[in-house]
Formats: structure tokens, C-alpha cells, sequence
């Protein structure tokens, strides 16, 4: 079952993601010798990253043991500033001392098709032996129509099964109108933490639908987000949760 947390504004909730961020990270390096993360684009993260970059967590995680993936990105070239990595960059990578290695961003100046490719070569590279990659944390948002990462309404990537990176033709809204990478939802369920971090009045009615209507992903991708061996959370702010309590 997924745990649900619901804080009174965005504020606490951004707080709330980066604290579960140093927390984890904290855990897999003591663990594990490293944190794996895929980081999500959109706003509620933007907060999210300014919080890790400063004072005091930015002290508390060791970022040269962090390695930093995508859940999914534009194709946009790395200095675009529509570009998942870009905002990432200016609001976190650039502020921490993490080393260039351990950035592995999607390529979106290339070709959607050869993107994908790329960056599923170098997630097969990494995660090697692997029958599917292992996040520490996977970090997702929904928008206001159901989807998630760049699986939107309708389309066949959200039942993709085999492949662990894919492109994603997008030419209907939301905005921007140009095509995607995404990570397919096997490396999205293989994860050991995946979250999900949703604000705003606007989000209302499909989190409700996401969360108490039947299981139908290809009308509303977010649901296809199910672990199969890790944790689920949705941090969500009060607006956002305003039709589900």
C-alpha cells in the first residue's frame, strides 16, 4: 500500500522530499557505498533542490557518493532552460560538490530515438548484471492529466515491458509540445523508493481518480507506478489533496 502525507502548503512539503532525500541517501551509503536517485522536473522539485543545496543538508549528504539520473527529460539541449537537467543544474548540481562522473543525464540534443538509446545503454552500463536497475529513489510528479514521468494518457509506452528507456512522440498539451525520454514503468517498479510530489488545486480531482478509481493506466499512467519490491510514497500539499480525504 502506498504511504499518503499530506502537508499544509508546498513549503513542507519540499521540506519534507529533501529530508527523505538526505535520510535515504544517509542509509545507501552506509549501506551500499552509494545513492542512486532519479531526479523528476517540475516545480514542487525545484523547491526541493534549493533546500538540499543549502545549509544545512547540503552539508549532511556526501554527494561524492550520490550518482544522479532522470526519470525522465525533454529534447532539449543540457543549457535549454525547458531542459529537466537544466533546472536540476541550476538549482542544485551546480551548488554541491558532486563530480562530473556522477551526473548521467539524458542527451536530449540528440535525435528522441537515439537519446533513448544512449541513455539506456548507459543505465544498462551502470546497473550491470542487473535484470532491471535498482533506484534508491526515484522521484516522480503527476500532471492534471494522470501522467507521470512521460508516460501520458493513452499512449503505448505505458505498456512497455522490455526496454528501459524509450521516446515518447508528444504533440498534444501539456506544454512544451516537443518530444521526450522516459524511463519505462519495469525501471520505475523496480526502484526501492519511488515518490511521487504533487501540489496545487489543479491536481485535485485526477489524484483522486488516480488513487481511488480502478486500475487503468492507459487512462491514467500514474497508476501503473507499483513497486514490486520497494516503498511507494505520495507527498502531496493540502490542496492537491484536497479531494481524496
Amino acid at each position: 500500500m502506498p504511504e499518503i502525507e499530506i502537508y499544509a502548503d508546498t513549503a513542507g512539503l519540499a521540506r519534507r522530499a529533501a529530508d527523505q532525500f538526505s535520510g535515504l541517501a544517509a542509509y545507501a551509503i552506509r549501506k551500499r557505498g552509494r545513492f542512486v536517485v532519479a531526479l523528476s522536473g517540475g516545480s514542487t522539485p525545484r523547491a526541493m533542490n534549493a533546500l538540499l543545496a543549502a545549509a544545512p543538508l547540503a552539508a549532511q549528504v556526501e554527494w561524492s557518493k550520490v550518482f544522479v539520473f532522470w526519470s525522465d527529460e525533454r529534447c532539449f539541449a543540457p543549457e535549454n532552460s525547458e531542459s529537466n537537467y537544466y533546472m536540476a543544474h541550476e538549482t542544485l548540481l551546480s551548488h554541491i560538490s558532486i563530480p562530473v562522473g556522477n551526473v548521467h543525464r539524458v542527451q536530449g540534443e540528440h535525435s528522441p530515438e537515439q537519446a533513448a538509446r544512449l541513455y539506456e545503454e548507459e543505465l544498462r552500463a551502470f546497473f550491470v548484471g542487473l535484470a532491471w536497475p535498482r533506484f534508491d529513489l526515484l522521484l516522480l510528479g503527476m500532471g492534471d492529466d494522470g501522467h507521470t514521468a512521460s508516460l501520458f494518457p493513452g499512449s503505448p509506452e505505458v505498456r512497455e515491458n522490455t526496454r528501459w528507456a524509450v521516446a515518447v512522440k508528444h504533440n498534444s498539451p501539456p506544454l512544451p509540445l516537443v518530444d521526450r525520454i522516459t524511463l519505462t514503468p519495469p525501471v520505475i517498479n523496480a526502484a526501492a523508493n519511488v515518490t511521487f510530489l504533487v501540489a496545487g488545486a489543479e491536481k485535485a480531482d485526477r489524484l483522486r481518480q488516480v488513487l481511488r478509481d480502478p486500475y487503468n493506466p492507459q487512462r491514467q499512467p500514474a497508476q501503473v507506478v507499483r513497486p514490486k519490491d520497494g516503498k511507494l510514497f505520495w507527498l502531496l500539499d493540502e490542496q492537491a489533496a484536497a479531494k481524496i480525504k
